[in-house]
């Protein structure tokens, strides 16, 4: 790191007076092994040990690496563990602040660095996708030189906000949110070590799982409340952070919901019933008492596409396609972006037109099978591409419909147990309205009798 005066100054009474710091900051990792989650991106001979020297690497350099993550996880927290545990020039700049003039000055002192005194230079770069295109453009000679090593730190998809020249040069490494575990565990630490709060107050169980649920898998905002309600609670006179004290101080009263028990299971029965009912505003309601109670978003998406068939089905044929977008989405995204399509979705299916005529149908249909009534395929539908077929009387006096001026033959397509079964029973509600006119036309042009 190469600081100004002032910088220094700060770093110098961070280091006198660490208490003065904020929590999140006192509590970043020293080391790799400190590190909280992303597992998967620190093992032996991984682009990120070797930036911090393990391994000799031979005549391979490291890698420049572009961090992609969710916020909390982790990006500035491993590029700092590498500032401090490299033997290397290390320059921190921010897309936010920075601009070419900045990069191209960076890169001078790199190139003096490496021709003067042989020491490399890592440069890292927070909020890169902020970069413009022409911005980007600048860094490609030194990284394509390996004048510098870049790690560049971005939330925004790489593929569309960092230009494709310098994504090639690079290594991509993705983040993972943090499970409740690691942020357990962080929480823990955060406690008891002598950077952090010295077990000057105790995390009970359910003031701990609520912490869990406002942090959302981002450690920088579990350590900032964790750090507000510990002070509400010492000011207090409180040896414990109360689960009273920890709403005041983050004004976000807990959700009554276990994602593990009954509510868990009561609530997402509510939110799909509120839109069968069409009541958009319950719907809403219980929909967001699972994303701030921490459900998990990929549950939501699944119930929404299954209600988008049991409950609308044909009525609007474009409500499982809805469903089916949001889920893909919320894969994609994750919170907090992700409530704003599972808002959407849900609206739109609790005002859609309902139908359940394909779920009975579906039911009827396997009831019937369950019972026994399948049979034979009929002759003239069976398969007769291969040899001896016709002497068996196999498609024998099929009928290709598309030889038809109407595109539909009467003849038996069921089994005899059933021909005469109709499972699909449509509605007239939305746009169903025109399968059930098809349904009576091509029954009757079938020769269809109703049982």
């Amino acid at each position: 790191m190469e600081p100004d005066l002032f910088t220094a100054a700060a770093e110098e009474r961070q280091e006198k007076d660490p208490a003065g710091s904020p929590l999140a900051v006192r509590m970043r990792p020293r080391t790799l092994d400190e590190v909280v989650g992303q597992q998967h991106l620190l093992k032996p001979g991984s682009p990120l040990r070797r930036l911090v020297g393990e391994g000799s690497g031979g005549p391979a350099g490291p890698s420049s690496v572009i961090l992609w993550g969710p916020p909390g996880t982790g990006k500035t927290t491993l590029a700092y563990v590498v500032s401090k545990a490299t033997n290397k020039r290390f320059v921190e700049l921010s897309a936010i602040t920075a601009g070419v003039k900045e990069v191209r000055a960076v890169i001078d002192g790199a190139r003096r660095a490496t021709g003067g005194f042989g020491k490399e230079t890592v440069l890292f770069l927070d909020e890169i996708h902020r970069f413009s295109k022409a911005q980007q453009d600048s860094l490609l000679p030194a990284v394509e030189n390996r004048w510098v090593t870049l790690i560049a730190a971005t939330t925004e998809n790489p593929y569309f906000s960092i230009i494709s020249p310098l994504l090639s040069r690079s290594l991509l490494l993705t983040l993972e949110p943090l499970t409740d575990d690691d942020v357990r565990g962080l929480l823990k630490r955060a406690l008891s070590d002598e950077r952090g709060l010295k077990g000057a107050v105790a995390l009970p169980e359910d003031t701990e799982d609520h912490l869990l649920r406002i942090a959302g898998g981002d450690a920088r905002r579990a350590l900032t409340a964790l750090e507000a309600a510990a002070g509400a609670a010492l000011d207090k006179g409180e040896p414990e952070i109360t689960l009273t004290t920890l709403e005041e101080t983050v004004d976000r009263a807990a959700v009554k919901y276990d994602r593990d028990g009954d509510q868990h299971y009561d609530v997402a029965s509510a939110l799909i019933k509120s839109i069968r009912g069409s009541d958009v505003d319950a719907a809403l309601h219980y929909l967001a008492r699972m994303i701030e109670a921490g459900e998990d978003p990929r549950f939501i998406a699944r119930r929404l596409m299954i209600s988008a068939s049991e409950d609308i089905g044909l009525a609007d044929p474009n409500a499982l396609p809805i469903a089916v977008a949001a889920a893909q989405a919320v894969a994609m995204i994750g919170f907090p972006e992700a409530a704003l399509t599972l808002s959407h979705a849900t609206i739109a299916l609790a005002l859609a037109p309902k139908s359940n005529a394909a779920t009975r149908a579906i039911g009827a249909a396997m009831e019937d099978v369950r019972k026994g009534l399948a049979g034979p395929v009929p002759p003239h539908l069976r398969d007769g591409h291969y040899k001896g077929a016709a002497k068996l009387g196999h498609a024998q006096g099929y009928v290709y419909p598309h030889d038809l001026p109407e595109g539909i033959a009467e003849q038996q397509y069921a089994p005899d147990a059933i021909k005469d079964r109709a499972y699909y029973e449509p509605t007239r509600h939305g746009a169903e309205a025109r399968y059930a006119d098809a349904v009576e036309w091509t029954r009757k042009h079938l020769g269809r009798k109703r049982s």
